[in-house]
């Protein structure tokens, strides 16, 4: 309110100038902002229509309290969609931008042909300027807004500083295209019906003795009704002919049909696995509290296949997966980073326990040791957190011999807000003997001049035979000991008794100002029970604290 009336003010009452002039002022002060620690925020993703492309993101601000608020919400979002809506964007900020990468594209530059003609200075600006370009290219903050191109996002960003008054950062993004980088399938479809037909053409008659030997091994036709088929399709998933042909197997037993399509689909699964996958899904989990989240590329044949619910689902779980899981980094064991496992077995072959034991078994010992440590930090060897009879390798098997196609979980990325960012350490004794100290300022001054011990030593010739044998030490002793008996005497003083505080003028006054319990007993304390005075009160010790607050650390935040 204030603001506004200070913005009417400086523009005659003119509201849309006080409007500019708020705007820009909030802008300028953004840029002070800037320096202050942002550690509290949200994780966010999003998913573009048709599971192809996923983002997650966060970004990050002072408090939670800001961090649940719509307007920072808001941002988060739309920061998302402009990171989808960007597909050159690869950093935040220009600051951001590969170093080394800019380092191969200045060379090429300066290689080019249209750059040889020009003297030595002008081709060094005009690289430059280039570089300049392309690096503002690749940033976010630089970006137009998505929804208002005459802004930059970095404007929209800025605003949102001086919306919320605290400092807000984007701190890390990371963006997955569907199949980006992988070997795709060419469909050459006049091969495929020329090789179909092929395989189809008639074979040469075998002899006779053959034929009636086949036809002796072949079984009695069951009947089976198409009731049985669609009892069998909705217990196992499978196709109708698949079905019919299990039925046909097991004289009509739904159930022995379910097992035998079940260890036929699990053991051709393994065949699947080395067809090429290049359709799937972009799938997310987003924890309640915005504070972790998953992004995660699930890839099988088809898109058919990526439609279906099953598959749907199977993403789902494996992002809920990744999310339940702190150690997991990588999807499968041979991911692991051999850096990693060599500077692991090194550690353990240095430990104590294994000096005692003959190489051979320390080698055992350390191969088990780094087994179960690989299987600690690979996605498909955790416990399935649907079923923990299951890994989620077996999960995935099992969805690959239900589908009929091959599915591999490609990739995925982890964001736990404000992990290694600088954050504000607590200490309530040091701050309460801070707020403590502040307040006694006044006092300390007072009790400088009464510890002035010299001249008063000088002037009491009582005391003159007492000191002849230790004149010198009783003049620095005395100080401490003025001072110590003036503060046992300011401690003594009797406190005013406190007016009685009721229960339900505290709850009163808790629901007028917002404030905590102690702190609104202290209030009406303070003004002899009076509730109007009381929150009066705490509004002006709240907006003369808040000053204080702003030099605190705000770690803690939303993604």
């Amino acid at each position: 309110m204030m603001d506004c009336k200070k913005a009417l003010i400086e523009n005659d009452g003119d509201v849309e100038k006080a409007a500019d002039w708020l705007r820009k002022k909030g802008m300028a002060s953004a840029g002070k902002k800037a320096s202050r620690i942002a550690a509290e925020g949200a994780v966010a993703q999003y998913i573009h229509m048709g599971s192809r492309m996923g983002v997650i993101l966060e970004v990050n601000c002072e408090t939670d309290f800001v961090a649940r608020g719509d307007v920072f919400k808001g941002l988060v979002a739309d920061l998302a969609m402009q990171i989808a809506a960007c597909p050159t964007v690869t950093a935040v900020s220009v600051e951001d931008v590969d170093p080394e990468f800019l380092a191969k594209e200045r060379e090429i530059e300066l290689g080019k042909e249209d750059l040889k003609s020009k003297p030595e200075n002008i081709r060094e600006k005009m690289v430059e300027g280039r570089m300049a370009k392309l690096a503002r290219e690749m940033a976010l903050l630089e970006q137009p807004f998505v929804k208002d191109p005459t802004k930059t996002v970095g404007d929209v960003v800025k605003e949102a500083i001086a919306a919320t008054g605290e400092n807000i950062k984007v701190r890390r993004f990371d963006k997955f295209v569907l199949g980006e980088g992988l070997e795709k399938r060419e469909d050459d479809f006049a091969a495929e019906v020329a090789a179909q037909t092929q395989m189809k053409a008639p074979a040469p008659a075998p002899p006779k003795e053959e034929k009636a030997e086949e036809k002796a091994e072949e079984k009695p036709k069951v009947a089976i009704s198409a009731k049985d088929v669609s009892a069998l399709r909705k217990v196992s998933g499978a196709g109708m002919m698949d079905c019919k042909k299990a039925l046909q197997e097991n004289g009509g037993d739904v159930d022995a049909a379910a097992e035998w399509l079940r260890k036929k689909g699990l053991a051709s699964a393994d065949k699947k696995a080395g067809r090429i996958a290049a359709e799937g899904a972009v799938g997310s989990y987003i924890h309640p509290g915005s504070r972790l989240g998953v992004l995660i590329e699930v890839n099988c044949e088809t898109d058919f296949v990526a439609r279906g619910d099953a598959f749907k689902e199977l993403v789902a779980d494996l992002a809920m997966q990744v999310a339940a899981c702190e150690s997991v980094t990588v999807v499968a064991p041979e991911d692991v980073d051999p850096a990693f496992l060599a500077q692991e077995r090194a550690i353990e072959m240095g430990k104590e326990d294994l000096q005692s034991k003959p190489e051979n078994i320390r080698e055992k010992i350390v191969e088990g040791r780094m087994a179960k440590r690989v299987n600690e930090v690979a996605l498909l060897e955790q416990p399935f957190i649907k079923d923990t009879d299951q890994t989620v390798g077996e999960v995935v098997k099992a969805a690959v011999a239900k589908i009929g196609e091959n599915i591999k979980v490609r990739r995925f990325v982890k964001y736990n807000l404000g992990e290694g960012l600088e954050k504000r350490t607590e200490d309530f004794a040091a701050e309460v003997a801070a707020a403590t100290g502040q307040v006694a300022e006044p006092k300390a001054e007072v009790k400088t001049e009464v510890e002035a011990p010299e001249p008063k030593a000088e002037a009491e010739p009582e005391v003159a035979e007492a000191e002849s044998t230790q004149a010198e030490s009783s003049a620095e002793a005395k100080a401490p000991e003025a001072s110590v008996a003036v503060e046992e005497k300011e401690e003594t003083v009797a406190a005013p008794p406190a007016p009685k505080i009721s229960a339900k003028d505290v709850q009163a006054l808790r629901k007028q100002s917002g404030a905590g319990m102690m702190d609104c007993k202290k209030a009406l304390i303070e003004n002899d029970g009076d509730v109007e005075k009381a929150a009066d009160w705490l509004r002006k010790k709240g907006m003369a604290s808040a000053g204080k607050k702003a030099s605190r650390i705000a770690a803690e935040g939303a993604v």
